[in-house]
């Protein structure tokens, strides 16, 4: 009887050798791939053979060596022989290899673009510098939507305050995290956004119990309930959607924003509870907060502060999306902590209800009277204002104190097809420009561009 361990050893070579065989089953396609190499290393190896053995000269005169003198175009000299075996097998091999590699890769390969093309890009992105995308909103979709094409190494960080429309219904009835910036931003770095940006924010009408809800919101939410937590709903999310990167909640904690504000009409102060009903108070917020104030962030967001090359506070509403981020103390902490670079993006326009009449320089000091002075290390604003908005929205402009500030770089950053939005190539143009420029010498096309 064979011993316990040799038995385990057999059965183990079986199972590499069937799993083996499995390459060779009709219709995955690899066969050929595999014999044209076979070919190919069988003619190098007789190429090799000619400039190593004269075998034909002390062979025996018999019926075949004719044949095999055609075969191995003795007719030629030497050299010649050599380099056309060796040539024609080498070429075979590597016709081999590309044609093994385009049949395991095709399921994968995006139409209409070369498969070098994608390799190439993919690696690029790979090496690509570590950032992290802070806010919420349509706002961080924009960003993460144009960095996505410079480096795979993203990690977007949102605010679970949220307390309105599909998401505050879901956080109301089944106690969940509101789904709904987090699904944006999964839909923003998904590699085939163009499908899945449809699908996630798809909305159900009707009076029906899913009326008002996202689809997003709900596969979110049904796999919080699968996989037993939210944290991990969102990285199955990420993994299902192909996504490059990472989306994570500021913290896992069930917070509330608050906020004391100065009424328009009256001018006095009251206080407001809700992300969503800050805007709809019709004043101007003088402070807010989260309760608990105490709530600790989730710790792979602190890594990733720490790990970071380039930290992007913005665009996005600066009371409800972003300072809720930033209202996390560990959070806060982190981003002093870190040495990569701090960069606040300013929105394109303001917001009723929230930043009407603000400027700049005003989105900057409501910043920094949360985090410090000069802790962000540049400032990016827009500077084309050619166009006319309604009563209700303004260009949000750079006023002469902010234009003498160091730290602020303004360009044109305004979306032709969506004027109160980021161009999202435009930005990310920027960012990466800024980045170069602040941590490496930059090249001669990244210098123009900046200028």
């Amino acid at each position: 009887m064979m011993p316990r361990r040799r038995v385990v050893k057999v059965l183990s070579a079986q199972w590499k050798v069937k799993s083996l065989l499995r390459w060779f089953v009709p219709g995955i396609g690899v066969k050929r791939w595999f014999f044209i190499m076979l070919v190919g290393i069988s003619l190098t190896w007789v190429g090799l053979a000619i400039y190593l053995l004269n075998i034909y000269r002390i062979a025996p005169d018999t019926w075949w060596l004719p044949v095999i003198n055609v075969l191995s175009l003795q007719f030629l000299s030497r050299s010649v022989r050599i380099v056309i075996f060796g040539v024609l097998g080498l070429g075979l091999i590597g016709l081999g290899i590309w044609g093994l590699n385009r049949s395991l890769l095709e399921p994968f390969l995006r139409p209409g673009k070369r498969l070098v093309d994608q390799v190439s890009d993919f690696r690029r992105r790979e090496r690509g510098p570590r950032m992290v995308v802070i806010g919420g909103g349509h706002g961080i979709a924009t960003v993460l939507r144009g960095l996505k094409e410079y480096t795979n190494n993203l990690t977007a960080v949102v605010s679970v305050a949220d307390d309105g429309g599909s998401s505050g219904e879901l956080r109301r009835d089944l106690g969940i995290l509101p789904p709904g910036d987090i699904r944006n931003c999964l839909a923003a770095l998904s590699d085939d956004e163009a499908l899945l940006t449809q699908l996630f924010h798809y909305r159900f009408g009707g009076e029906t119990g899913l009326g008002g809800h996202t689809f997003g919101n709900l596969f979110i939410t049904a796999l919080a309930d699968l996989t037993g937590s939210f944290e991990n709903a969102v990285a199955e999310s990420g993994r299902a959607l192909s996504v490059h990167g990472q989306v994570l909640p500021s913290t896992l904690h069930n917070v509330r924003l608050v906020a004391d504000v100065r009424l328009s009409l009256s001018e006095t102060e009251v206080r407001v509870e809700g992300e969503s009903q800050i805007p709809k108070a019709a004043g101007r917020v003088r402070r807010v907060w989260l309760e608990p104030n105490d709530a600790p962030a989730y710790p792979p967001v602190i890594q990733a502060i720490l790990a970071a090359d380039m930290i992007v506070i913005g665009p996005g509403s600066l009371y409800t999306s972003i300072l809720p981020n930033i209202l996390v103390r560990d959070l806060l902490e982190a981003i002093h902590s870190s040495h990569g670079v701090k960069i606040f993006v300013t929105n394109i326009a303001t917001q009723p209800g929230e930043t009407e009449q603000y400027t700049s320089s005003d989105h900057i000091h409501a910043l920094e009277d949360l985090i410090g002075f000069e802790l962000v290390d540049v400032i990016v604003c827009n500077s084309c204002y050619d166009r006319k908005f309604d009563d209700k929205v303004q260009w949000v402009r750079v006023d002469e104190g902010e234009a003498r500030d160091r730290r602020v770089y303004a360009t044109a950053l305004v979306d032709p097809e969506n004027l109160i939005h980021h161009d999202a190539a435009l930005l990310a143009q920027t960012l990466m420009d800024l980045y170069n420029e602040r941590t490496g010498p930059l090249t001669k096309e990244n210098a123009t561009q900046a200028r």
